[in-house]
């Protein structure tokens, strides 16, 4: 029967777009203690599962500070992935176990976009994870996915960031525990809450020396009893106290130099290190790519998933800290395990994955007290966006880079003016300065500069402006993505897509018949 009869449209792209490479009635992304959990559950359960891991992450990558703040800090290791994965693989003992269990496990793979059907994308015949390494893009088809992302790191600048040495806490986390590829020897830690305790317990435990830990508020904000067994261990605790500047060399770090708040007499600590360990991020790119709502929870670390956990998406469960910080390791295996029976429908009904916490801690206070100690201790010219060279007077002047011209209309514009119009948007402050277009896709920045624009506006952080997520949601190679795996005879052809005209002939087409046929339906206007 044709289509006239059926009802189809013959012109529309349903039905028309390819299926997944591969197929798995489980996917879980990332394997921290909740996707581990959730995928040695779906294998007890007989389903088909994949997991996959970005790390080892490629050199390269690191080096753009992607997923991690990795902050130019790891050894030449790093280049050699074979060894990397080896690594990797045997600082996790599940790993083993997972595999024996029927879990496909894939290292050295990142997750770089997720696609489903709704109000404005009806023509895919499955729901599908875009997945990539360094030499190929596929995609893969599930019955359902459980995304346990974990957490990035918090970035705030001050004077001197943008030099080697300067890192995150999930960075050295992974240099040290998953990578045994540091570079360094003494650090400085910013920050003495849990994360901060952790991290220094961490490189203390690998030999590393602890210079300092710096804290803005009057007293330590972490458990009491930890400071003092770091104190015993040689570790100075300033509190009240900013970091003014990264004094740096030909390596770059070689110095921390903190102040009172307030005022007073600066003190330089020699480090190759400065480690901020104020907070970390949910990493919710995946999800918000995929359309799912997005919230701000300061308890949960600031822009969470409106779902606490499990059902976020029709087929996408979440589990661990990318659906809300402050879960332990047995806590976040836990609430991979449940996410994997109810995406299996073992238990469709359950209670809620995770309760509401005993006490709330406004994390966005913390990190509001941590950003304004640290503008106050540096002057507007230092950079906010690495990548794109924007430096804090630039963005909230609204002012494009240095390297680009700035016309008397450009100059004449500043956040004020933009808010003539209503309340910021980071979007439009993104297009306006290019602040958070960089290749490290506003892992370094994107907080901050949300955070700046809701203090420039009298906003509280709890309404900081909030910049969405595009697949790809973090960097790919052109190469990779696009798949140049063409013949000659197909790249000698290249040149019929690049104009208007031409883009219509088919490359199938050239050389046939039917090639006469549209140069003659164009007028005989195509340049071959």
């Amino acid at each position: 029967m044709s289509d006239e009869f059926t009802g189809h449209d013959p012109y529309a792209i349903n039905r028309k777009l390819p299926g997944a490479d591969q197929h798995y009635d489980l996917v879980v992304v990332g394997a921290g203690p909740a996707g581990l959990a959730a995928a040695l559950e779906g294998a007890a359960l007989g389903a088909s599962v994949l997991l996959v891991d970005e790390h080892p992450v490629a050199g390269a990558q690191m080096g753009n500070d992607v997923p991690y703040w990795f902050g130019g800090r790891m050894t030449g290791a790093v280049q050699t992935k074979d060894r990397m994965i080896e690594q990797v693989f045997m600082a996790q003992p599940l790993f083993e176990q997972a595999m024996e269990a029927g879990v496909e496990l894939q290292l050295g793979v990142y997750a770089w976009g997720l696609w489903r059907n709704h109000a404005n994308l009806a023509a895919l015949p499955e729901p599908m994870l875009g997945l990539a390494d360094e030499e190929r893009s596929w995609t893969v088809g599930f019955k359902a996915i459980v995304l346990a992302t974990g957490a990035r790191d918090l970035a705030l600048s001050f004077t001197g960031w943008d030099q080697p040495g300067v890192m995150g806490a999930q960075g050295l986390h992974a240099l040290l525990a998953r990578y045994d590829a540091f570079a360094g020897r003494r650090i400085v830690i910013l920050g003495t809450g849990d994360l901060a305790i952790a991290t220094a317990r961490l490189a203390l435990g690998r030999g590393l020396e602890v210079a300092a830990m710096v804290e803005t508020a009057a007293a330590p904000v972490g458990d009491l009893a930890e400071i003092a067994a770091l104190k015993l261990a040689g570790v100075a605790i300033h509190c009240g106290s900013v970091l003014r500047e990264a004094q740096g060399g030909i390596d770059g770090v070689r110095a921390a130099v903190i102040a009172p708040l307030g005022g007073g007499e600066a003190e330089t600590i020699a480090c190759d290190t400065i480690c901020l360990a104020i907070d970390t991020v949910p990493a919710i790119e995946l999800l918000d790519a995929a359309g799912g709502r997005i919230v701000t929870d300061p308890a949960r670390g600031g822009h969470v998933p409106q779902a606490r956990a499990g059902l976020a998406l029709p087929g996408i469960f979440l589990a661990g800290d990318c659906a809300g910080l402050g879960l332990s390791e047995a806590q976040a295996a836990a609430e991979g395990r449940a996410a994997a029976r109810r995406a299996l429908g073992h238990d469709p009904d359950g209670a809620p994955l995770r309760p509401e916490p005993v006490t709330a801690v406004d994390r966005l206070a913390y990190r509001e007290a941590w950003l304004r100690a640290l503008v106050a201790a540096s002057d507007d010219r230092v950079i906010v966006c690495q990548c794109e060279e924007v430096s804090r007077a630039d963005l909230l002047d609204v002012q494009p880079p240095n390297y680009l011209e700035r016309g008397e209309k450009m100059r004449a514009r500043s956040l004020a003016t933009l808010l003539e119009d209503g309340p910021p948007d980071q979007e439009q402050v993104k297009r306006l300065t290019r602040a958070c277009m960089g290749v490290c896709q506003a892992r370094r920045c994107r907080e901050q500069v949300g955070m700046l624009l809701a203090m420039a506006s009298n906003l509280p952080m709890a309404q900081a402006p909030r910049a969405g997520w595009r697949a790809p949601v973090r960097p790919v190679a052109l190469g990779v993505l696009a798949d140049w795996a063409e013949d000659q005879a197909m790249k000698d052809g290249w040149d019929v897509w690049f104009g208007i005209p031409t883009q219509w002939t088919p490359y199938r087409d050239i050389g046939t018949e039917r090639e006469e046929q549209h140069r003659r339906a164009l007028g005989g206007n195509m340049h071959l």
